[in-house]
């Protein structure tokens, strides 16, 4: 695990990060909470937290507090806070302050490694938590609100070469697929679909047979690139449906990000798009590059 450790004297420092380096961990030590914070929240590997409650500038409680608020719950951290002074006021301010655990400073080694496993067991069932809440149940892509928060993040990253396309894509006719074939067929269907789409940029399934694809910094010619080679790959597919097979086609609606633009007006070109493609006759792609929906768009069809 990557674990900081946080602590006013070099000596108690070097005894801590002696014992958990002797077990395979990666220590990062802080003389100072301030900094501590500031190397943390550029650093998502770190997932376990051991500070004294005497350092400064911040003490131990004010950087628990500080630490839990920005990892929120989409990140594991495990905080284990230490003090010379053994108290049960020290203890509870702790766990109240955002702690998980209290030891007495210097730790003693068994005691120490016995809390770290503990540690790694609510990190895993932490990171457990996280995926199931990310991910659609059937075909393992992000599901419509995670595949927007990876949205919303990457865009607030900003771009440092070329701004960001998203592709819209839908299964043509399928409801038709579930009734002719069966429900099951059109679970087939779907996920046949989300192995092809889940190989670039940040994919999700937005609900039903509907998905979208994120290609950070991909000019447009490349976004419909992207898209008709998918297009042809499903038009390739082919759904086991008992002794025969169930083909598919999809329409694809691609939108670019423009000047000023936000995420929310992406996908709305990109649903528009997505609507045009399936009023021209599904199985293509049409790209929305018109803002300003409301004075009449250009559309771009490719088949």
């Amino acid at each position: 695990m990557q674990i900081v450790v946080v602590d006013s004297s070099q000596v108690v420092l070097r005894i801590i990060a002696s014992l958990l380096e002797a077990r395979g961990h990666t220590v990062h030590e802080f003389t100072e909470s301030d900094a501590a914070l500031e190397f943390m929240t550029h650093a998502p590997e770190v997932s376990v937290l051991i500070t004294s409650l005497e350092v400064r500038p911040m003490n131990g409680l004010e950087l628990c507090w500080a630490v839990r608020s920005r990892a929120e719950d989409r990140r594991p951290m495990h905080i284990i806070t230490m003090s010379s002074a053994n108290s049960v006021h020290n203890l509870a301010e702790a766990l109240d302050s955002g702690a998980d655990d209290f030891i007495e400073k210097p730790p003693r080694a068994e005691e120490l490694h016995a809390r770290l496993r503990a540690a790694e067991r609510m990190a895993r069932l932490q990171e457990e938590l996280i995926r199931l809440a990310d991910t659609d149940g059937l075909t393992g892509l992000l599901n419509r609100r995670a595949f927007r928060e990876r949205m919303d993040a990457a865009v607030a990253r900003g771009f440092t070469l070329r701004p960001p396309a998203l592709i819209f894509v839908d299964i043509d006719h399928f409801k038709r697929i579930n009734d002719l074939y069966g429900h099951d067929v059109g679970d087939l269907a779907i996920c046949a679909v989300a192995r092809l789409l889940d190989e670039n940029g940040i994919v999700g399934r937005l609900g039903g047979e509907e998905f979208g694809i994120f290609l950070p910094e991909r000019d447009l010619d490349s976004a419909i690139f992207h898209a008709e080679g998918l297009r042809v790959r499903v038009r390739a597919l082919r759904v086991p449906c008992g002794d025969a097979t169930v083909g598919l086609t999809c329409s694809f609606g691609v939108s670019t990000w423009s000047g000023e633009d936000s995420v929310a007006a992406l996908l709305k070109r990109a649903d528009v798009a997505l609507y045009a493609a399936k009023a021209a006759g599904r199985n293509r792609v049409m790209v929305e590059t018109k803002p300003d929906l409301l004075t009449g768009s250009a559309r771009h069809s490719v088949s």
